[in-house]
């Protein structure tokens, strides 16, 4: 099946290699590409987060996972599937990411805690609403508390 999907833009930040943890401090930019044109941005920056879609394009098609494992292989949290993580070695190898919006200049958007590196194809950004959020209350097993706990901070 074509998808027809085509990348919007690219990540540009300091990482250049993936690393677990302390992603909240990383400002980073997405360049949105030159066939959009600068005013495809106006109004974002009225917004004070944005959703990220991105590819995790350094994960090769032999490193895909669909069955069980333990995350970060670690066995001291249970076996879980691939769809009950948010790991980077998943069929269509997408992250999606809320990042604080720092600044929109044209074809420019600095971002604060987006977990990608550079060089990253963007799919798509989309302004965060309120009315998009979760309603009622979030439910998640102890370990992915666990495992996320220096994931966004360095106090971890």
């Amino acid at each position: 099946m074509e998808t027809g999907i085509e990348p919007i833009g690219v990540v540009r930040g300091h990482r250049d290699a993936r690393r677990d943890d302390d992603w909240d401090t990383d400002v980073s930019t997405i360049e949105i590409d030159q066939r959009f044109p600068p005013e495809a941005t106006a109004g974002l920056d009225d917004f004070s987060h944005v959703e990220v879609v991105f590819r995790f394009h350094g994960v090769s098609d032999d490193q895909v996972t669909t069955d069980a494992r333990h995350p970060r292989n670690n066995p001291d949290w249970p076996k879980v599937g691939i769809f009950a993580q948010r790991a980077s070695k998943r069929p269509n190898r997408l992250g999606v990411t809320v990042c604080r919006l720092l600044s929109v200049d044209g074809r420019t958007i600095r971002v604060q805690g987006l977990d990608a590196i550079d060089g990253t194809p963007v799919l798509d950004v989309k302004p965060v609403m309120a009315e998009f959020l979760p309603r009622g209350e979030l439910r998640q097993p102890a370990w992915s508390s666990d495992l996320m706990r220096g994931y966004w901070s360095t106090d971890g």
